[in-house]
């Protein structure tokens, strides 16, 4: 299984940090380390901008640290990135969009059981970035294709990359988003979405899967063609785990499930405590076991991390490395306790 499981720790990639090489020291700290991304450093190193990169028609305001979108600038430069379609490296993020990367891609990351990356999925770019008009690019039909094909592009470079750094490398689509499709106020279908996402995966290479932090239609998310999926259980796990056989399918066909289970704002975060933590992840596993689920299962594929990201805590990185360190704990004696330390 190229994504281990054994609930090795891992994290989301945004962190509050502005100190380049103490966010990669606490990513380094965990068994699956990752690059992160550290939009106080740069508005540049911000998810969206970096997904932005050689999309044609974006915009990027580094003064008022805006993204946008112009139909004319796409038609204009339509051409130019099409002309690049036989580069892939072009399709990278460069170092001005993210210098944590590139000193990530330096290391020596050979001896550890995987590491990983990511970038900003195109259905919560395409709802995120708006045009002349204020409306979402994904609404745009003749956008939102290209858009499919770009984004995939460069989802597959990096993995190129990573694995050559680490033969175990694999690939988180982050797609915050997700969770507004499923309103009937949100102008896309969620049955345009499968079928986007479903073109999306088909063209990456594995392996892949997507994080995020909201609470969805977990039924989409574990039907859709992917190898791991990271969400957070700590808010989201008692509805997760109401999709029981949906969750069983997943896991017999391979998937990995990373339990995001410690959380990282100040206030949830001083409310719990290791043993509460342990508690809620196994009274949640027991539920899975009387619906039919097997724990060496759950074990065998399951990562453990931090529940969500987050930039806005009073104490700026304090709680935030905190929950990196409760994850590792609770990693230890989960591991011990079920036999694979």
């Amino acid at each position: 299984m190229p994504i281990p499981g054994n609930l090795l720790t891992t994290a989301m990639a945004v962190m509050p940090h502005r100190d380049v090489d103490r966010a990669l020291e606490l990513a380094l700290s965990l068994d699956i380390p990752f690059w992160p991304q550290l939009p106080h450093v740069s508005y540049y190193e911000d998810m969206y901008v970096q997904a932005s990169e050689h999309f044609p028609g974006t915009v990027v305001d580094m003064e008022k640290q805006t993204l946008s979108f112009s139909m004319d600038k796409f038609m204009a430069e339509f051409e130019a990135t099409m002309s690049h379609f036989d580069e892939p490296g072009y399709f990278d993020i460069s170092p001005q969009y993210s210098a944590v990367y590139h000193k990530f891609l330096e290391m020596d990351l050979a001896d550890r059981p995987a590491i990983r990356g990511q970038l900003e999925g195109p259905i919560s770019f395409g709802l995120n970035v708006k045009d002349q008009n204020d409306r979402p690019i994904l609404f745009d039909d003749t956008v939102r294709p290209f858009l499919l094909e770009v984004m995939a592009r460069r989802v597959n470079e990096q993995l190129v990359r990573l694995k050559q750094l680490n033969p175990n490398a694999f690939m988180f689509i982050d797609e915050p988003g997700l969770q507004f499709i499923f309103s009937a106020l949100s102008g896309y279908s969620d049955t345009q979405a499968h079928k986007d996402l479903e073109q999306f995966f088909a063209a990456i290479e594995r392996p892949r899967g997507v994080h995020l932090c909201g609470n969805v239609d977990w039924d989409f998310l574990l039907n859709l063609d992917i190898d791991v999926l990271s969400l957070d259980v700590y808010s989201n796990g008692e509805i997760f785990a109401s999709y029981a056989g949906a969750i069983k399918r997943f896991l017999d066909r391979g998937g990995v499930l990373v339990w995001g289970l410690t959380p990282t704002n100040v206030e949830p975060f001083e409310s719990e405590s290791m043993e509460s933590l342990y508690n809620l992840l196994m009274d949640m596993w027991s539920f899975l076991e009387r619906r039919g689920l097997d724990r060496d299962q759950l074990v065998a594929q399951g990562l453990i991390s931090p529940a969500t990201c987050c930039l806005v805590n009073p104490d700026g990185t304090a709680t935030v490395e905190k929950a990196f360190t409760m994850v590792k704990q609770l990693s230890a004696r989960l591991r011990g306790e079920m036999g694979v330390g």
